[in-house]
């Protein structure tokens, strides 16, 4: 294959590509991985994986593995206070105990669920969190491209 048509196979913005990947935040604890399931499957640029991941893969042919940083503005965006709230505990249903890290679903007034993570409890009230679980944190990426479908 001549460098021209290699170039030419490089992966771009409207391609649909398979990859193999390991997301670890920055002290190495690994938070997801696709390695013991089918690879990911995604198209460039639709937005629905977050915009340092599919910055990463452009310019990558198949068979190229790759180590990146997504900066946490690029990932899950910074922490926001607007997201965390304080709910009085008359408000969660009698049959939920709240603990400090409990996941719960919060359903808002267009219908749709958000999760949260109880953050605080005390004896009137519970602190909600609703950002993701790795808002603020940089993450560390190794991609593996499969396939270019």
């Amino acid at each position: 294959m001549n460098k021209t048509s290699n170039t030419l196979a490089k992966i771009k913005e409207g391609d649909t590509v398979k990859v193999h990947y390991t997301g670890k935040i920055t002290d190495g604890t690994v938070f997801d991985t696709s390695k013991e399931r089918e690879p990911l499957e995604f198209t460039i640029g639709e937005g629905k994986l977050i915009p340092g991941f599919e910055k990463a893969v452009v310019g990558m042919d198949i068979g190229d593995s790759n180590t990146v940083t997504i900066p946490s503005d690029e990932a899950y965006g910074e922490k926001r206070d607007d997201m965390i709230v304080d709910v009085e505990k008359s408000q969660i249903p009698p049959d939920i105990k709240p603990e400090v890290g409990q996941q719960l679903q919060v359903q808002q007034k267009d219908g749709n669920a958000i999760p949260v993570v109880i953050t605080d409890v005390t004896e009137e009230s519970i602190q909600l969190d609703a950002n993701h679980p790795l808002a603020g944190q940089d993450l560390i990426f190794e991609i593996e491209v499969v396939e270019v479908v």
